[in-house]
């Protein structure tokens, strides 16, 4: 009995768990996870939560997009404080609440708008074809996968459907933009004395007892999170895509099986006129437009220069008839077979007969053909060893994928198997805490949450188990293990209490500069010594002033002037 267990985890396993998760279920999950959550929580909207993980993850995202934007001159650390990251939240709640609204009046976005949203970006359509490698590499380089790229993009589109519906149906009354263009032009002369704490740290004595007490009110400035150091192993079809070898057999195969991949067909340029008539128009209609469209014909051959012209005045094709009739290029199929019958029976320049299609009758010139074209063997071929490497390392992936699972459950105590099965390299970090970094390597596959979370659950921090194969980005897999454990503790006061001292002296600092301009506040009716040279500000041109004494300026009262205005800047 105990042999058939053994040999059959995975089976016993299963059936354990169709015992034992429905009891789970049933006799109070819901309360379980409802504790464990609730410390989880930052915000709620429309009675959905906002989880810390997915506040985390917004930071991380806006981190990434400053850091591809600003590159080498990217500073991690002007993100990592409170002001930004309250920033952050709020624009999550913003997102949510939207996003609510819309729900509330059924607003959805089609696929078609979907798609035309995905092909405006730039980069990403060339010679008319989609580079759907080029769009997967994008997301992943961003640590998305299209279909999490996708529903964002769709979530976005019907927004902007919520935005504009409110935008484009807003009106305001001449009194009421009048009103706000005055408050506009709005001016005031200022003159400013700024009191800076910097100026004022010399003056600030600090006794060691108010290091002391600082250090012991304020706990959790020097907490030092719980970190481990770990080891772990990734798999990448990206990697796997360098080392697969590509003959030069396989390359003129793949070449001779696609051949149309790589022709161009001939391509033709031509304009015409349209006499519409419906089908189903009568016997007599038919023929009145088909006169017409001889009578034009008759012009033409005397006039051919006229062509333009004549489209322009008598085209029933609203869509070429204001470019003289001009269709562009265009390739067989595209149009209707009577149509392209006619054109490419002509020679450039030639005009054709009437034509009679499903749209009415057509007089067609042709202008210009541009031929067909098959790119050589030669121009092609690392394009078709890039493509053949990448379907390798896709089925290689596929294969070891399932392996990396399998030996890293099977043999949980160890990664050395998993690594020679599947030749990867055992990788090693440090210090990593609970939460992803936001700095330099926020895109380091050991720095994702799915990974973190794994590698800091009981099963593997406490019994040193393996993590499982998890996916960290487009077909990626990490797997992982805790080597060391560092738990959570408090600076020594003798390593902090330098930095203590710094900070109670900016603090003390900017309580004398408040003070000394409280003191001269309560005066200025008498002293003026001290002020800068008068400055004119309005809200069109706010200046050089901070942001928070602007506002307080434009707020003050000007019944009686001069008039003095106190404002903390931080």
């Amino acid at each position: 009995m105990f042999e058939f267990i053994r040999n059959n985890q995975r089976l016993m396993q299963f059936l354990l768990l169709l015992f034992i998760v429905p009891s789970f279920a049933f006799l109070g999950m819901g309360s379980y996870t409802s504790m464990g959550d609730k410390e989880n929580i930052v915000a709620k909207v429309d009675g959905q939560p906002i989880t810390r993980q997915e506040w985390e993850s917004a930071q991380r995202q806006q981190s990434e997009r400053f850091r591809q934007m600003f590159g080498e001159q990217f500073d991690p650390a002007f993100f990592n404080t409170p002001e930004v990251r309250q920033g952050v939240l709020e624009n999550l709640i913003s997102q949510r609440a939207l996003i609510a609204e819309a729900k509330r009046h059924h607003l959805a976005s089609s696929d078609q708008a979907l798609q035309e949203a995905i092909l405006a970006i730039p980069g990403l359509v060339t010679d008319g074809k989609f580079d759907n490698e080029r769009y997967r590499s994008l997301l992943t380089a961003q640590g998305m996968t299209p279909a999490m790229y996708e529903a964002e993009l769709r979530q976005e589109l019907v927004l902007q459907q919520l935005n504009g519906a409110i935008q484009n149906t807003a009106f305001s009354p001449q009194s009421v933009a009048k009103r706000l263009s005055d408050l506009n032009e709005q001016e005031r002369v200022v003159q400013e004395q700024v009191f800076s704490a910097a100026d004022f740290a010399s003056k600030v004595t600090l006794t060691p007892e108010m290091t002391k007490d600082f250090y012991k009110k304020n706990d959790r400035l020097f907490q030092v999170p719980e970190k481990v150091a770990a080891e772990y192993v990734v798999l990448s079809q990206q990697v796997l895509e360098q080392q697969m070898t590509v003959s030069e057999g396989d390359v003129r195969s793949y070449y001779e099986q696609n051949a149309k991949l790589y022709t161009t067909e001939e391509q033709r340029r031509a304009r015409h006129i349209l006499i519409s008539v419906d089908e189903s128009a009568s016997a007599k209609d038919k023929t009145a437009g088909k006169s017409k469209a001889e009578h034009l014909h008759a012009q033409l051959q005397e006039k051919s220069e006229e062509f333009a012209r004549l489209a322009k005045e008598n085209s029933d094709d609203p869509g070429s008839a204001e470019q003289g009739g001009d269709l562009g290029f265009f390739d067989r199929g595209m149009m209707v077979p009577a149509f392209e019958k006619a054109a490419y029976a002509l020679k450039v320049n030639e005009i054709s007969p009437v034509v009679e299609s499903d749209f009415g009758f057509h007089i067609i010139q042709l202008v210009a053909i541009k031929p067909g074209s098959t790119k050589s063997l030669a121009d092609v071929k690392d394009e078709i060893e890039a493509e053949i490497r990448k379907q390798k390392a896709a089925r290689a992936f596929t294969e070891m994928a399932e392996t990396l699972s399998n030996t890293v459950y099977e043999q949980p105590d160890s990664l050395k198997p998993a690594a020679e099965k599947l030749d990867l390299k055992i990788e090693k970090v440090v210090d990593l805490p609970r939460q992803p970094n936001l700095g330099a390597e926020a895109s380091a596959p050991y720095n994702q949450e799915k990974f973190l979370s794994s590698l800091f659950s009981d099963d593997v921090l406490k019994d040193r188990h393996n993590t499982e194969a998890i996916e960290v980005g487009a077909n990626t897999l990490i797997a992982g293990r805790v080597v060391s454990r560092t738990p959570a503790s408090k600076l020594p006061f003798e390593e902090v209490e330098e930095k203590i001292r710094e900070r109670l002296t900016k603090l003390e600092a900017v309580k004398l500069a408040t003070q000394a301009g409280q003191d001269k506040l309560a005066t200025e009716s008498k002293q003026l010594e001290g002020f800068s040279k008068p400055l004119t500000v309005s809200r069109a041109n706010p200046s050089v002033l901070p942001e928070a004494a602007f506002i307080a300026i434009m707020k003050a009262d000007v019944t009686a002037l001069p008039a003095y205005i106190g404002v903390e800047v931080p």
